[in-house]
């Protein structure tokens, strides 16, 4: 039977259940509704089936508590959120480290990552390995408490990548997003990690920022964006930054719900489907990225990951991290995927096409 808006609505917070949205994904909202499975797709081209180029990125959520609650949040983060990796957790995470040199990078992400309580102790422990750390940071959580003020020398003392969303360089579309104030909020803990020296030529200190669609539309190019960026927050706040990263934000969690309520669920995903590009899933972020959940668990993206699609290896749990048996795996694939292949691509580190 096909599901409907009206039985995804009858559901209590419908996307919730990681089964439900792989329904929603694979089924579509409407009877005779049928989107070109994306593991079929790929099979005409030479990637398939897609592989990993050898793992050299370690991401590792640290739980889904945020001071924020955006509308996209493909982690469904919030205040009330109590799910936080443990000291125990990123002890194996350490140990499986220790015995990896080729992964060199460690990025770490939530809900927001700082309010962890054994953050600070982490990242400590991640220099002393000589690792690159990079912080997917929100920004208001640097300004949302004087125990945060002092985040940004903190990530200059261990010489942090910071990785920070901010959705548009006006307040209009940003609030829209991300809530009430949130501009505003961001553009200070820029100015503070401006004054850190983070941004700032020949510092060495590296500030990114991230630009996600506000609506069921596709990122347009990367570059003029940034530029685009680099003009606005200069000229009107005398900010300064290193890169945009343009990502595509992919149908999961409340992102799908959004497109559900708004009635452009079918039309967003034929947006995906039609711009399928596979050049752009050469370098996907699941071929050089291993996503480690709070609890530990191993998935091949931080998306399969909140779809609790586990990785097809017999290796499942980060105390049994082993990458040469990892490297030999399949990568789990789903209609999800569209958003990461679609135009010039999407990962973490924005398009995937040069």
């Amino acid at each position: 039977m096909a599901l409907t808006t009206k039985s995804l609505n009858a559901r209590h917070h419908a996307f919730s259940a990681p089964e439900f949205q792989l329904k929603v994904l694979q089924q579509g909202l409407v009877q005779d509704n049928k989107f070109v499975s994306f593991q079929d797709n790929l099979a005409t081209h030479a990637l398939y089936p897609l592989k990993p180029a050898g793992a050299s990125i370690l991401q590792v959520n640290l739980g889904k508590m945020c001071n924020q609650t955006c509308k996209h949040c493909h982690v469904d983060a919030g205040p009330d959120r109590k799910e936080i990796m443990t000291r125990e957790t990123m002890e194996l995470c350490l140990r499986a480290l220790a015995h990896a040199p080729q992964i060199q990078i460690v990025d770490l992400t939530g809900g927001a990552p700082e309010m962890n309580p054994d953050f600070r102790w982490f990242v400590e422990e991640l220099s002393k390995l000589g690792r690159q750390i990079m912080v997917r940071c929100n920004l208001t959580i640097i300004v949302a408490n004087k125990k945060y003020h002092d985040l940004p020398e903190f990530f200059k003392k261990h010489q942090v990548q910071v990785v920070s969303s901010l959705p548009y360089f006006a307040a209009s579309r940003t609030d829209a997003q991300r809530g009430d104030g949130v501009f505003e909020k961001s553009i200070a803990a820029l100015k503070l990690l401006n004054e850190a020296g983070y941004g700032k030529k020949d510092t060495g200190l590296k500030l990114d920022l991230v630009y996600n669609p506000s609506g069921a539309f596709l990122p347009s190019g990367q570059a003029a964006l940034e530029a685009e960026f680099k003009r606005r927050l200069g000229n009107g706040y005398g900010i300064e930054f290193n890169n945009l990263f343009c990502i595509t934000n992919l149908p999961i969690s409340r992102y799908l719900d959004y497109l559900v309520e708004s009635g452009n669920y079918d039309s967003y995903m034929h947006k995906l489907v039609s711009a399928f590009n596979p050049e752009a899933a050469a370098n996907v972020m699941c071929r050089n990225t291993i996503s480690v959940s709070w609890d530990g668990y191993l998935f091949d993206c931080d998306f399969n990951q909140m779809l609790d699609l586990a990785v097809a290896s017999t290796i499942k749990h980060i105390r049994d991290f082993n990458t040469t048996t990892l490297n030999e795996r399949e990568i789990v694939l789903n209609q999800h995927c569209y958003g990461c292949t679609a135009g010039a691509g999407s990962s973490c580190g924005g398009e995937t096409v040069k």
